[in-house]
């Protein structure tokens, strides 16, 4: 799977955008047809604790979802995020199967 990787407001290293890309590839065992997508990696510096935003758009044919979560460190947000993406792929899963 494709994603375009965006860090604000800091430099992602090369290990975050590895971890990422590879908890997302995962999702390709649920659904095979994701087009691409795009993460948003925020640093909140108006927050004390739990400064780490993680934003995830996917493109499915036909439909857009997204996923934000916000954490103390991008790998536990990125895993919230990639979990609630992986939820709302099943239920869009379950509806294309009930149409067709």
């Amino acid at each position: 799977m494709k994603l375009q990787m965006h860090s604000i407001h800091f430099d992602a290293d090369q290990k975050l955008i590895d971890f990422i890309q590879r908890k997302a590839d995962k999702l390709d065992t649920y659904y095979d047809r994701v087009i691409d997508g795009e993460v948003f990696m925020r640093l909140d510096k108006h927050e004390k604790n739990d400064n780490k935003i993680v934003e995830i758009k996917l493109n499915l044919p036909g439909r857009q979802i997204f996923a934000k979560n916000q954490n103390g460190s991008f790998e536990a947000a990125a895993d919230e995020s990639i979990e609630g993406l992986r939820r709302q792929i099943k239920k869009f899963k379950e509806k294309v199967v009930l149409v067709k």
